[in-house]
């Protein structure tokens, strides 16, 4: 992905997958081109003054084919965080040996403020500023948000489940039990709101003005005290 696909591009995926075969590469197009084509309307009339019969006339597809790949309007923006649905899990389960799961998380997003990753808040390209206003702008968009968030909450705490049962003095069974699970879903959200509200605040000081390379200093210094806050409290996986 691009700075301009979604405002959210974390750079190197830490555990790449296999190739896609011809179909799905094919499907993956598809996506973009539909998600591109319904982007640009709604920079330059607003979300909701597109309908989406033009998004799909736009696309030249039909209206129900569109439905097929996007069975809802905000999902032709937020298709774009998709990709990053399961990010945190899939650093956590390809961190590497010895280094503990908030370690891991914490390299991964001060290495995403250095190359001023979009999933940061940390970039001042035009087009991943004008994305964010019209996700931020856009109540629907994002209500459905928090949608994506729990599902990344979901997947982080399995996986920190998982690496919890696979730590020295994790527990010898193969699934985790209630209390245990519960306790890896607190600590996966508390997790993400923190990358969130990390995020978030990069954003409002660059929105308002300021360049990236300015509040790269800040925003290092905001993400060290933030994962120590967290490990203090989660020492479990620290």
């Amino acid at each position: 992905m691009t700075d301009e696909k979604a405002g959210g591009d974390p750079g190197s995926d830490p555990t790449p997958g296999p190739t896609p075969g011809l179909r799905e590469r094919k499907r993956q197009r598809m996506y973009q081109a539909v998600s591109d084509a319904a982007i640009a309307l709604f920079l330059e009339k607003g979300f909701e003054k597109v309908p989406v019969a033009e998004v799909a006339a736009a696309a030249d597809i039909s209206k129900p084919t569109l439905f097929r790949y996007f069975p809802a309007k905000e999902d032709l923006v937020l298709h774009r965080f998709a990709d990053h649905v399961d990010e945190a899990a899939r650093v956590v389960a390809g961190r590497p040996p010895k280094r503990s799961p908030l370690d891991t998380l914490q390299r991964h997003f001060l290495d995403g403020l250095e190359r001023q990753d979009p999933v940061t808040g940390l970039c001042d390209n035009v087009h991943v500023l004008a994305f964010h206003r019209l996700l931020y702008g856009t109540p629907s968009l994002v209500a459905r948000l928090y949608g994506y968030q729990e599902r990344s909450e979901k997947a982080l705490g399995e996986a920190l489940s998982e690496a919890s049962r696979k730590a020295p003095n994790g527990s010898a069974s193969e699934e985790a039990s209630d209390e245990e699970a519960l306790a890896a879903r607190l600590a996966a959200g508390q997790i993400i709101a923190v990358q969130r509200i990390l995020a978030l605040e990069n954003w409002r000081r660059i929105d308002a003005g300021e360049s990236a390379e300015a509040v790269w200093p800040d925003a290092v210094v905001a993400a060290n005290r933030a994962f120590g806050q967290l490990r203090s409290g989660l020492e479990q996986y620290a």
